[in-house]
């Protein structure tokens, strides 16, 4: 089966594509390099330098290759800017996916697996989060995942097209070969920040807020090991014969900002300084998730639900790229 992978030089794409050539499938990554990184690419993959946004491109792709499905992981992401630019996110985000979508569907393509986000659930009811919770975007961000998947259910009623959205709570850790990782700029994530402090490339990590209603004061949130993500792309892209889907991903199980500080000083030896700095608007207390419906209707399970095992792979590979990629 031949794979089209838009954004397969990011984070999570680049180990997604390792992981479907792992498995045997012919990969063919679209990527501009806004974000991403050509050495990222598995070499094995076929990689296609173009942008979402021209359309002529993403039909060549479709007329050059025989793609079977489509995962699409080519996005902004940025909640924080998405709300300083509300446009960029609610308008190219989603063009950019209708070009793509107009594109598999003129073209045949019936499957396709979406790249979607936790920050669908601003204002969760329940903790932990499954897929019957209320969609409340919290940013212009999470609202661009929100029409896609709105659009991708009317695709489904009207072409029969299957599609899988998969909601991503924080995807962290690195490829167990120790080849790819998380490399971005600016970086916003918890645990490469922490772990900047450790290569002497920070002087501190800042803690925004010790008050919450937590268990030690800071916010909580669930970490699910990227190569763990990656494997439920696959279940779900072999699961499409049977019906689109909508999962939440997440180890179900949640940590404290303190406690992923504390962990990564034991991984390290490093002692990671830490100041306590005020609370960012509209961060919630705690964001967990259920992802019972993929583990009861697709058998999958986190082969590294420990925090421990998550920051090794992330520090080994932080550890010997301490520059990233270096392009």
């Amino acid at each position: 089966m031949n794979i089209l992978v838009t954004g397969g030089a990011g984070y999570i794409g680049s180990i997604v594509v390792e992981e479907l050539i792992r498995r045997g499938y012919s990969v063919v990554v679209l990527d501009n390099l806004y974000t991403g990184h050509r050495a990222a690419v598995h070499p094995q993959a076929t990689f296609v330098y173009g942008d979402l946004a021209d359309r002529q491109t993403v039909r060549a792709v479709f007329e050059t290759y025989p793609i079977d499905a489509v995962m699409h992981f080519a996005s902004y992401t940025l909640v924080a800017e998405s709300m300083e630019l509300p446009f960029k996110y609610l308008g190219e985000n989603v063009t950019n996916g209708l070009n793509l979508l107009q594109e598999a569907v003129a073209h045949g393509v019936r499957r396709f697996i979406l790249s979607s986000t936790a920050n669908l659930f601003d204002r969760p009811r329940r903790i932990p989060i499954d897929e019957e919770e209320d969609i409340v975007p919290g940013s212009p961000y999470g609202e661009s995942k929100n029409l896609l998947e709105r659009i991708l259910s009317w695709l489904d009623r009207i072409y029969g097209f299957r599609y899988a959205a998969l909601r991503y709570f924080n995807a962290a850790g690195a490829s167990p070969t120790g080849e790819r990782g998380e490399d971005h700029d600016p970086e916003t994530h918890l645990i490469p920040l922490v772990l900047q402090v450790a290569l002497g490339q920070r002087d501190a990590v800042t803690i925004y807020g010790d008050d919450y209603p937590t268990r030690d004061g800071t916010c909580i949130r669930d970490y699910i090991h990227v190569t763990d993500l990656a494997q439920a792309h696959i279940l779900a892209l072999e699961a499409l014969d049977q019906g689109s889907r909508t999962y939440n991903l997440g180890n179900g199980q949640g940590f404290t900002v303190k406690e992923v500080i504390e962990t990564c000083r034991e991984v390290t030896g490093h002692p990671i300084p830490a100041v306590v700095g005020p609370r960012r608007p509209g961060d919630p207390a705690v964001l967990v998730a259920s992802s019972e419906r993929i583990r009861r209707e697709l058998g999958w399970k986190p082969q590294y639900p420990d925090l421990w095992t998550i920051v090794e792979h992330a520090w080994n590979w932080h550890r010997t790229h301490p520059h990233g990629y270096g392009d």
